[in-house]
């Protein structure tokens, strides 16, 4: 069983013996656990060990143990952002990760929330298609109402903007393109601004569909 799903089945366990709401119980076992110093995982971070130990010079228990011992981490996920940055050196986007991963190693965050409270869904995938032709599709309105039928998606974004933004009737879904050498393209999908973890994987799969299709 790992650490998330034991969390989680003492989650159950309290809901069952109180009749308190899922997200009531949840905290009320997060601020046990640190009042017994307890230092498990209320849920895993999105890297694991090995890649942010890679790209950051330290592992998850030292960065949960660094970040933990700072006072000013009491100010929330943009103060310590910072203070990994300038403090420890940490590149902006790593020091994004090493703070989300933080949040939901000590339950600050669920898994796949952000910062604002609102949850974002990823999704990418390295295939056989014409990018810009893709992009154009995305930028009109016959395009897009070809690539999703159905979902009314709107442009969220300027013609000239790196990323194209399409609004969709649950959030708003940001899509990079990164020409490979040999002709293919990594096309990344980031689904923000959706309202709960539950209409994470739905998303997820949507997006996994949608590029596979694309896909020559």
């Amino acid at each position: 069983m790992t650490r998330n799903e034991s969390f989680k089945r003492r989650v159950r366990a309290r809901m069952a013996k109180t009749g308190e709401k899922y997200h009531a119980a949840r905290r009320v076992l997060i601020e046990q656990a640190k009042d017994r110093g307890d230092r498990g995982w209320v849920s895993a971070p999105e890297h694991t060990d090995e890649v942010i130990r890679e790209n950051t010079g330290r592992g998850w228990e030292q960065w949960r143990g660094l970040i933990d011992a700072w006072p000013g981490h009491r100010d929330g996920h943009t103060a310590v952002a910072a203070w990994l940055r300038e403090q420890h050196d940490v590149e902006g986007w790593w020091a994004q990760a090493v703070t989300g991963g933080w949040e939901r190693i000590t339950g600050r965050r669920l898994p796949y929330q952000m910062a604002d409270g609102t949850f974002t869904a990823n999704k990418s995938a390295t295939i056989t298609t014409d990018h810009a032709t893709l992009r154009e599709m995305l930028l009109e309105e016959p395009g897009r109402a070809a690539l999703f039928p159905g979902l009314e998606p709107r442009l969220r974004s300027r013609p000239t903007s790196k990323n194209v933004r399409i609004g969709l009737e649950q959030g708003v879904a940001e899509i990079s393109f990164a020409p490979k050498d040999d002709g293919r393209v990594t096309i990344t999908v980031a689904h923000a601004k959706l309202e709960s973890p539950q209409d994470v994987e739905p998303w997820k799969v949507f997006w996994g569909e949608w590029l596979e299709a694309l896909d020559e």
